[in-house]
């Protein structure tokens, strides 16, 4: 199948979608509704481009017909402009290319992004929370709402574990490379001497799985009430608001103790609860599948070491893609869109190989 039929499958079956939307019975099944709704819209935001390359396809052949049925000055004419628009077509069609790649269903998700300090001690702890700051000015210039649901601080200001939930249109299409290792490397307010330390903390991002995607058991979960706490043991409430969610199958536990409302507090739990399950239920599926289908950059295993963050010489490297920058401080900040980019494209170029290679 050519480029232009591939498109202009796609094309049809935007119509298709289009015609079985207007029918007044296309709501009758909320479910699928909801589901040809989404499908449409991504359809939509594909046709801007894809309408401009088959209305080059269509130039193309016209010009080629009148180059062939004219002569002289008029036969001229018709060669140098289908010469033109092949220029054009080439310029468009690894673009296009990119465009058709199987997209990562989980692309348009909600995020429950973890943060867990790892070797380093103290300063591992204060490197998750300056991790927490650069995830959360990111949120803010991208317009996404962060809601921490439970963490677990040091006394000199650090957090050994923070748990957040980053809602906004594309969390997870821009932050699922981020799991992993993330090593830092700095001289320490905690050293005397001056000395470079090296630490890390662990980064997982994991997709908000929605009820109708994951059907829990109530019996299969035992939920556990106790105060909330703050830094140092000091109680921030006097009731027992905090929630411990144990998913008894798997062992799995979740606390939030963020809100005051214990009601808040499960609720919040419950979706933590269900988007590590079907993270879990999402890397069993991953593991049928033999290594040389993997499409997504890195292997996803957040004992991997992803990105290193070098404070003397300002620079963040991102070792999947061997890609530097020389500007920590903005990145930091939440600066961080340059990198993301050069990894969506990155992503997309091997998942357009490999739906080609198939």
């Amino acid at each position: 199948m050519t480029l232009e039929q591939r498109l202009q499958e796609k094309m049809t079956h935007l119509e298709e979608l289009t015609l079985w939307l207007a029918q007044p019975d296309a709501m009758s099944d909320p479910q699928k509704w909801r589901e040809a709704l989404k499908e449409h819209a991504d359809l939509e935001e594909f046709a801007q481009s894809a309408r401009p390359y088959l209305e080059d396809c269509r130039a193309l052949r016209d010009a080629q017909e009148l180059a062939q049925a004219e002569e002289g000055e008029m036969r001229d004419l018709a060669v140098a402009e289908a010469e033109e628009v092949k220029t054009r077509l080439a310029q468009q069609e690894e673009a296009i290319r990119l465009l058709l790649a199987p997209r990562d269903p989980n692309d348009d998700k909600n995020v429950i992004l973890e943060i867990r300090a790892g070797t380093g001690g103290e300063e591992a702890a204060l490197f998750a929370t300056d991790l927490l700051k650069m995830y959360a000015a990111y949120a803010d210039r991208r317009g996404w709402k962060l809601e921490i649901t439970d963490s677990e601080e040091t006394e000199l200001g650090g957090c050994r574990e923070v748990t957040m939930m980053i809602s906004g249109k594309g969390a997870f299409s821009r932050l699922k490379f981020e799991s992993g290792a993330h090593r830092v490397q700095r001289v320490p307010d905690t050293e005397s001497g001056g000395r470079i330390h090296t630490s890390a903390a662990t980064v997982a991002v994991l997709p908000e799985a929605e009820e109708v995607e994951l059907e829990i058991n109530p019996g299969d979960l035992r939920i556990d009430t106790y105060r909330a706490s703050g830094a140092g043991g000091q109680h921030i409430n006097r009731t027992d608001s905090a929630i411990r969610i144990t998913h008894l199958p798997t062992g799995l536990v979740v606390e939030c103790q963020d809100e005051r409302s214990q009601g808040k507090n499960k609720e919040k739990a419950m979706r933590v609860l269900r988007a590590r399950l079907y993270d879990r239920m999402q890397a069993q599926q991953e593991a049928e599948y033999s290594a040389n289908r993997r499409v997504q950059i890195g292997t996803g295993d957040r004992s991997e070491r992803i990105r290193t963050y070098n404070y003397p010489q300002s620079r963040v490297t991102d070792h999947r893609i061997g890609m530097t920058l020389y500007s920590l401080d903005k990145f930091m900040q939440g600066e961080m869109d340059e990198m993301l980019d050069a990894l969506v494209l990155a992503d997309r170029t091997e998942r357009m190989k490999q739906s080609e290679r198939e």
